[in-house]
């Protein structure tokens, strides 16, 4: 199961009317695919099935992240100076290894939260389905023989939309949407390969307490 394509327009529609003021004006929809919208201070915006009782899931069901890159992205704007370009190769690697890395940072947290995770669906399993959206790498960096160094302000940004979904039936319960920017210091440093992965790694964990967060305010996993 993936959020299709229409529920990811309409957030990256949802992602601009936040981003152009403060997440607690509550701008955007308040209402989409039947859910209506919660005020939250983990998320820009969480979207609830109204009046739905959800049951005290004792299992997690955690879906492969679907990663896209923002449709204004070029990874060679400039022509990247010494280094080389990035061919679809590299593109996919990058969506591969970032997937890969939300999957193994949402298991640890969660994790460390009580709750367990299954393989396959169940009357008692909540079905997590991510996906990483106008992802925007402001200097990518592929391994090259020579020496080069990049200096940026800010590494990009990132988006995650969450649904979360009975795992038997599919209904729908919620999904929340927020974005998160690299490091902006205002300050021009160096930017590689290790500080994108760096800053991937800190808004993924930031996802991942909030979600245990959010799960764990609804009901206190089974020990």
């Amino acid at each position: 199961m993936r959020i299709n394509r229409s529920t990811l327009s309409t957030a990256a529609l949802l992602v601009a009317l936040v981003a152009s003021g403060c997440t607690t004006t509550q701008r955007g929809p308040s209402e989409w695919d039947g859910l209506v919208r919660q005020t939250s201070t983990r998320f820009d915006a969480v979207f609830v099935k109204p009046d739905a009782e959800i049951p005290a899931y004792r299992n997690l069901l955690l879906k492969p992240a679907d990663v896209r890159f923002a449709a204004s992205w070029d990874p060679n704007r400039g022509g990247r100076s010494m280094r080389r370009n990035l061919d679809a190769a590299d593109m996919a690697a990058i969506q591969a290894d970032l997937a890969t890395m939300f999957h193994d940072i949402f298991r640890e947290e969660l994790t460390s939260g009580g709750f367990q995770f299954v393989s396959e669906a169940g009357p008692d399993t909540l079905t997590i389905i991510p996906a990483i959206v106008d992802l925007y790498i402001t200097a990518p960096d592929v391994p090259t023989a020579g020496r080069s160094r990049t200096y940026t302000a800010n590494t990009g940004r990132m988006t995650l939309v969450l649904e979360l979904r009975d795992s038997t039936t599919g209904e729908i319960l919620a999904r929340v949407v927020d974005s998160r920017s690299g490091r902006n210091t205002g300050m021009m440093t160096i930017t590689n390969r290790v500080t994108n992965t760096a800053d991937a790694r800190r808004a993924i964990r930031i996802w991942a307490q909030a979600s245990r967060s959010g799960l764990e305010s609804l009901y206190k996993p089974a020990n």
